[in-house]
């Protein structure tokens, strides 16, 4: 099953590690540390066209791909269970 992100992204649910609330998660320095890495790394596609709500960390064939989506968790979540 795919999860619509924003801006025409489409990821698969299997490789979802997680979905976090920015506003809530950045509070914590291990997040920001976190997110400046894959910062760093060149890891992070920001498929929001607004103030991301939303980082999605997603594994595939070993390599770690954290997405900004401008869309709510709860959101996503939500179009997640209704496309099932």
């Amino acid at each position: 099953m795919y999860i619509y992100i924003g801006s025409d992204y489409l990821i698969d649910e299997e490789e979802v590690v997680g979905m976090f609330d920015i506003e809530t998660t950045t509070t914590s320095y291990i997040t920001r540390d976190y997110l400046t890495e894959a910062q760093k790394k060149g890891r992070i596609v920001n498929v929001s066209s607004d103030i991301p709500k939303t980082f999605i960390v997603c594994r595939r064939n070993g390599e770690t791909t954290v997405y900004l989506s401008q869309y709510s968790a709860a959101t996503i979540n939500r179009r997640r269970l209704f496309s099932r």
